[in-house]
């Protein structure tokens, strides 16, 4: 019987609350390793990312951020990507952009 109420959606929702209490009970008290999600790699909140997955579920909007988001940590930034420094100058005002050629 206690499953059946966990397969409904106030269940899930007192199941995650409960899941994320322990969470934080556990990694305040410094023995979050005993958890089996918890491992010694993992330090941020992961009591979060049951309640955006459900938050997902009901609003597309959430499931478009989340699948930007883990695309945006596939994706490399570089700094070097940007334009060379004091090359530049771009005057939005006066409608003008000047670009300075390197000497070779």
């Amino acid at each position: 019987m206690p499953l059946l109420v966990f397969m409904t959606l106030p269940g899930l929702v007192i199941l995650l609350t409960v899941l994320a209490f322990v969470d934080q009970l556990m990694l305040r008290a410094g023995r979050a390793g005993l958890l089996p999600w918890r491992n010694s790699a993992r330090q941020g909140q992961i009591s979060a990312t049951g309640f955006e997955q459900l938050h997902a579920t009901f609003s597309p909007g959430k499931q478009s951020e989340l699948k930007e988001r883990q695309s945006a940590l596939l994706l490399r930034d570089d700094e070097e990507d940007g334009a060379p420094p004091n090359r530049t100058l771009v005057d939005l005002e006066g409608g003008t952009a000047v670009v300075r050629l390197p000497r070779a």
